[in-house]
């Protein structure tokens, strides 16, 4: 985790310059804190003797022969631990995946992967995954962990490699393809995705314990929806294909093939959500309201382009009372066409920072921590705006060349958490403090 004496934002004392950006930091914090791992695996797996209650379902340990445990997504190394404790002896092997490496608990392998791009490395891994699925029987229990990060990690081509898979990647983020249209591709390239897990594990049992990392919590986009009966096919991938031209770069609708659609694979699949932004969102909205704020929580699933939901905000703080804070939560895209360094949160910020009012401030950062770069997000302010001033940084200059995180780097004004071993996509805070002469 990337909490530093108890705390998940490392650089809060140092950025928190002003009374307003310590609420703002105050109130990102509370979020970071409502969706670790631990806490929400603790109230959704209770053992109690040979009783075991998943997300308020109970099932009786004494009906199973084995139980196996499989996770995949950045809360798998976090996860883990508490899993095995909590299933002790009955637990009788268990692979979870992630994009950390650390310790593993008995009878347990925690694999480190790559993300956001697919690799070697993830199809070794993800073969375990699946060995272990297909060991199971018809009087077995499969406990399955899934969070944010999946479907980069379940790598299994067919007909194409890992680096094929990684540039096509490449190419839809730098077309600005949501994740919807990316996951819908993938589900068609890898035998891990798409069902197909859930599907190796027939006949047994499954329960899928499902942290949301996408806007609306659509469980079948959700690392791809290893668990879940598909109902895209190869002609919607072909589809996405298509839209982003990727014909360019010399990916072949070949590569694709369709997902399990055998209804009986997924008669004994039981898929749970146990976390969603909302989490997140309400706790943030709990401590703004104890900080003496008004508070929104105006959307849970934005999407669209950085830049565009960037000016959207402002235009709501600009009609918003004085010490009111707006709270969103969703996944924006970027069209990438500079060379810079950044993620969707730094650009979103950056986008903002000219418009923003003397009296307003935003966040927005990554629930995991990682902005596809060492920033979890950026802040906003008109602090920012004269620390850029005295540096000759102008940010339209940034915008224009993608590059968000050396502009908030040169600053020293991007929010670091490190990993987080929490996901469930970006989290944005709006405010508009009150006046100085207040």
């Amino acid at each position: 985790m990337g909490s530093q004496g108890g705390r998940i934002i490392q650089n809060s004392d140092a950025l928190a310059v002003t009374p307003a950006r310590a609420a703002l930091l105050g109130i990102a914090e509370a979020g970071y804190q409502a969706i670790q791992t631990p806490r929400v695996i603790e109230n959704n797996l209770i053992r109690n003797g040979d009783k075991l209650t998943v997300a308020g379902h109970d099932y009786n340990l004494t009906e199973y022969e084995h139980v196996y445990v499989l996770g995949v997504g950045k809360c798998s190394l976090d996860a883990a631990p508490i899993i095995a404790s909590i299933l002790g002896d009955r637990m009788t092997q268990g692979v979870m995946v992630d994009v950390r490496g650390g310790p593993a608990p008995d009878r347990m392998r925690v694999l480190e992967g790559t993300h956001p791009y697919a690799s070697a490395q993830n199809a070794a891994h993800t073969k375990e995954l699946l060995d272990l699925a297909e060991q199971a029987g018809p009087h077995d229990l499969v406990l399955v962990f899934i969070s944010g990060g999946g479907s980069a990690l379940l790598c299994q081509p067919a007909t194409h490699t890992p680096l094929d898979e990684a540039n096509l990647v490449r190419h839809l983020f730098k077309g600005g393809a949501t994740i919807s249209e990316l996951n819908t591709v993938r589900k068609h390239l890898s035998k891990a995705r798409g069902g197909n897990l859930a599907a190796s594990a027939y006949p047994a049992e499954v329960v899928s314990l499902i942290f949301s990392d996408v806007p609306g919590d659509d469980l079948s986009t959700i690392a791809s929806g290893p668990t879940l009966l598909d109902t895209t096919t190869v002609d919607d991938a072909r589809s996405v294909l298509e839209k982003y031209h990727t014909d360019r770069i010399g990916f072949l609708p070949e590569h694709l093939f369709e997902t399990p659609k055998e209804a009986h694979h997924f008669e004994r699949v039981h898929n749970e959500l146990v976390l969603t932004n909302k989490v997140a969102l309400e706790a943030m909205q709990a401590q703004a309201k104890e900080l003496g704020y008004a508070v929104l929580i105006r959307d849970t699933e934005f999407q669209g382009k950085a830049r565009d939901l960037a000016s959207d905000i402002v235009a709501e703080l600009h009609t918003s009372r004085p010490r009111t804070v707006l709270l969103y939560g969703g996944e924006s895209t970027v069209t990438i066409t500079g060379p810079g360094q950044g993620g969707r949160n730094e650009e979103l910020a950056l986008a903002a920072l000219d418009a923003l009012a003397d009296d307003e401030l935003l966040c927005s950062f990554a629930s995991d921590g990682r902005d596809n770069t060492d920033f979890a997000g950026g802040v906003a302010d008109a602090h920012t705006r004269v620390l850029a001033g005295e540096r000759g940084l102008i940010p339209h200059d940034y915008l224009y060349t993608n590059d968000s995180f050396t502009f908030f780097h040169s600053l020293q004004q991007g929010v670091i958490t490190g990993y987080t071993g929490a996901n469930v996509a970006d989290l944005v805070i709006g405010m508009k403090h009150a006046p100085v002469n207040e």
